[in-house]
């Protein structure tokens, strides 16, 4: 393997998200906010805010909105050198208006001939995927289509001849594709991946197991799949479980004191504790530590406008010792419980 110049590198889109302000629905407002939004990008700059060095693959317009998502990357210390740029296609977008019970959430994608979804094998930059110790994928660069996953398949082979492993986000979009497609054309990144992570919901549909099947049955399960390489599933309110090689570890969810306010930023919680559970992880943790990790990303996300996850290193490091603290105490709490349902 080549010297590694990246702790992790990820490909991915990511889109402008436009939001009408709160409690405001799409057709209501005159104005809305702008916010970049992306799965893999949204993880990149979590590791990359907690200190690690990592690499955003892409292809973007080369346009103000495109060079405004690239610095919206940039500043956070994510590399984006690696960004292939072009005069053709669009960029892709997406609209997003918040939930307020009992009306759920609303996502509107606007993504269809994006400069991604036309991002060919024969346009990959190979250094940095040549140069990382882990190579980072979701599903749903998977769900855009034939060309996106033969990219995908490509990059997965120049990372791993190269000697990085690989971590796989399931993260499904019934919007990009249905559950049997997903199956199919995600089994050998489930299978053969180095780390991967499901959210039970979608884990159960994947193994077509009873949605009220037990936690670590499902875990067991997909670990078992996988020859006993790591597995983690995220539970919602639940916390989050993992599986290695025999061993299972459940770690409770975060709980926020939220002063009575209801949590401002969901979206990109699921890439948070993934970022979260990833730094501890890379640097050989437990299992133990590294969900508790992930789940104080996500928990603090949670606070924070937006899609990307605007943390320090310094507060997650307080708030796991906080929940250390409070759960071998016993210390009972009055607050939100904010799970992770990616």
């Amino acid at each position: 393997m080549n010297t590694p110049l990246y702790d992790l590198v990820s490909i991915g889109e990511t889109m402008l998200r436009f939001s009408p302000k709160h409690p405001l629905r799409l057709e209501q407002s005159s104005e809305l906010e702008v916010h970049l939004g992306g799965s893999e990008s949204n993880t990149l700059v979590g590791l990359a805010r907690l200190g690690l060095k990592t690499a955003w693959i892409s292809r973007i317009p080369n346009h103000a909105m495109g060079q405004q998502v690239a610095r919206g990357i940039a500043m956070h210390g994510v590399d984006t050198q690696h960004v292939v740029w072009t005069d053709r296609d669009r960029l892709g977008l997406y609209f997003y208006e918040p939930g307020s019970a009992p009306r759920p959430g609303e996502v509107i994608y606007d993504r269809r001939d994006s400069a991604f979804a036309n991002f060919t094998a024969t346009e990959l930059p190979t250094a940095p995927l040549q140069t990382a110790r882990w190579f980072h994928a979701t599903g749903i660069s998977l769900a855009l289509g034939p060309q996106s996953r033969e990219m995908m398949f490509a990059a997965r082979e120049l990372a791993t001849t190269s000697g990085a492993k690989v971590s796989f986000d399931f993260n499904y979009r019934a919007k990009l594709w249905d559950m049997n497609s997903a199956r199919e054309h995600t089994l050998s990144w489930v299978k053969d991946s180095d780390l991967v992570f499901f959210a039970k919901r979608d884990a159960t549909a994947w193994l077509q197991l009873p949605l009220d099947c037990e936690n670590q049955k499902v875990v067991q399960n997909l670990c078992d799949l996988r020859n006993g390489k790591p597995t983690v599933i995220t539970l919602g309110a639940a916390g989050a479980i993992a599986a290695c090689s025999g061993a299972c570890v459940h770690v409770p969810t975060i709980r926020i004191d939220d002063g009575g306010q209801l949590s401002v930023g969901r979206l990109g919680g699921g890439d948070a504790f993934s970022a979260g559970f990833l730094y501890g992880f890379l640097q050989d943790w437990s299992l133990d530590e590294a969900l508790r990790w992930g789940n104080a990303m996500a928990g603090i996300k949670y606070s924070i406008p937006g899609d990307l996850p605007v943390i320090h290193h310094n507060e997650i490091s307080k708030y796991v010792e906080r929940l250390t603290l409070a759960t071998t105490s016993g210390t009972p709490t009055n607050s939100l419980q904010a799970g992770v349902n990616r």
